[in-house]
């Protein structure tokens, strides 16, 4: 009959053994995949952000040379969701 104690220090050093191994695959292997995804994320958030601001800009200054154009513009939208929700 096999004693119960070394079957206990056994699964005990292969549960080790495989926790050191998990830890060396997410070291190696996935924490870097996911910094450079994390690093690609942001270029891409920040690029877009600029994209945003870029595009506000353009539009505030196309209100601001053109108030009453923006004004019927934002009239017919308005309109428009007005008659779409009813």
């Amino acid at each position: 009959m096999p004693d119960t104690h070394s079957t206990v220090d056994d699964a005990t050093v292969q549960i080790a053994r495989l926790r050191a191994q998990v830890e060396a695959l997410m070291k190696d292997r996935v924490t870097p995949v996911l910094s450079d995804m994390a690093g690609r994320a942001e270029s891409a958030l920040n690029t877009a952000a600029g994209a945003v601001r870029g595009q506000a800009q353009s539009l505030s200054g196309q209100v601001r040379n053109q108030p009453l154009i923006a004004i019927l513009v934002a009239a017919g939208i308005g309109y428009l969701l007005g008659r779409t929700t009813r």
